[in-house]
């Protein structure tokens, strides 16, 4: 019974190995602190994300039928508009710094000025009723739908609703924050 509540006594390599582990977490704890950093970065200071008032050249309600108003990402404050679908370079949470608002056959569509094959800002066809690509040729619908490639995916669209007005909308976007 007295052997049972006697103090075990520590021998000196139970002691070294432990000390020797505890070095060796120490630094390993020590060496990888800094570049956990790289995998898990703070946010940039002054980023944050919402909606934007977007004022348009053109009214919604005077916009004619197979037309399209281009407008552009403000830069007081620095922002992008974050792209709700599409594919290939247009991934939903991808970034555009313009967009096209589009009526046609009678529905409104907000597109990004981004192509879905490269990301090259496409331009109005107002002749042929499409949005070519300048860098690969890509030609799209004013649905957004692929009239021919390289592009594989559509346009992507931005999320966005009616403004306070008939001349502004409101579109989801990422104040850069620099």
């Amino acid at each position: 019974m007295a052997e049972a509540l006697a103090p075990r006594r520590v021998t000196r390599r139970t002691f070294l190995g432990w000390w020797l582990a505890s070095l060796l977490t120490a630094t390993v704890i020590t060496g990888l602190a800094p570049i956990l950093v790289y995998f898990w970065p703070a946010p940039p200071k002054g980023q944050k994300k919402g909606p934007i008032n977007i004022a348009l050249q053109t009214p919604i309600d005077q916009l004619q039928d197979g037309n399209a108003v281009k407008f552009d990402a403000p830069r007081s404050p620095n922002s992008a508009f974050i792209m709700a679908d599409g594919g290939g370079d247009n991934a939903p949470g991808e970034l555009a710094f313009g967009g096209y608002v589009v009526k046609n056959q009678g529905k409104v569509n907000v597109f990004a000025i981004n192509c879905s094959h490269l990301g090259c800002s496409v331009a109005l066809n107002e002749a042929a009723k499409t949005f070519d690509c300048p860098c690969h040729g890509s030609r799209f619908r004013l649905d957004g739908t692929v009239l021919h490639g390289p592009a594989e995916f559509p346009l992507s669209h931005l999320t966005w609703k009616q403004g306070p007005n008939p001349s502004a909308i409101e579109v989801d976007v990422i104040v850069l924050g620099f």
